[in-house]
């Protein structure tokens, strides 16, 4: 068999993203053959060698399954929350096999969320240079006019060293004291839209990822998920 990097290989068998796998084996988290392993460059014949993580040896051949998750506000991103708040993983208790998100939401934020244990596929998804299409509806408090749209399209810095890169920014409707806009990015910093808006003094007061590349929520409720089949995961890669 072809000899495969470890940290692909990780990724394949849904362990985690391949960033988060390279993480691990630099932590020296991964044996191969019962040794140690820290450097990223090894490489490893599945078909021969035993490679395990944290001690437990990790099954070859697991089926890949890809789930779209439509998340409630107040549930977080995580598998394991200290305070005690509840995680997306409540809602998917009857999913028995691991499965790691690709790009998180956060705890007030709604929507779209695919979760799988394809790792390879969620390092595509993840990776800035693919600059994959992700919509939101975003509901502010107040009126940006043109000039502040125009801000938002194209970079917003949020710090002294990363400016965002240009996006589109159309507003669908005005109410009595806010305003919803449809924001589509081609990155995903952390709460980088919530920050985006507070530049300009915008308060986010709801933000719902509609879109993710070709994924849609279309009618999924509010705290349901739904597997996607073959044909949609099939389209998925071939825009990769």
């Amino acid at each position: 068999m072809k000899k495969i990097r470890l940290q692909k290989y990780l990724a394949k068998q849904g362990i985690d993203s391949r960033r988060k796998c390279e993480e691990f084996i630099v932590r020296g988290r991964v044996k191969v053959n019962q040794s140690i392993v820290t450097k990223l460059g090894t490489c490893i014949d599945p078909s021969k060698d035993i490679v395990e993580i944290d001690h437990k040896r990790i099954s070859q051949n697991i089926e890949n399954i890809y789930i779209l998750l439509n998340k409630p506000r107040g549930y977080l991103c995580t598998y394991f929350d200290p305070f005690g708040r509840p995680t997306i993983y409540d809602l998917l208790k009857e999913i028995k096999t691991r499965i790691n998100y690709a790009g998180r939401l956060d705890y007030l934020s709604e929507g779209l969320v695919l979760l799988t244990n394809d790792g390879d596929l969620i390092y595509k998804l993840t990776h800035p240079k693919k600059k994959i299409e992700k919509v939101y509806i975003v509901k502010v408090k107040g009126f940006p006019n043109n000039e502040e749209l125009t801000k938002i399209e194209q970079g917003i810095p949020l710090s002294p060293t990363f400016t965002t890169s240009p996006c589109k920014a159309i507003i669908l409707k005005k109410n009595k004291n806010t305003s919803t806009l449809e924001v589509t990015i081609r990155e995903g910093k952390k709460r980088q839209i919530r920050r985006m808006f507070s530049y300009l003094n915008f308060n986010v007061v709801r933000l719902k990822r509609i879109k993710i590349g070709l994924l849609t929520l279309e009618k999924l409720k509010t705290g349901h998920y739904r597997y996607l089949d073959c044909e949609e995961v099939k389209k998925i890669k071939n825009t990769l």
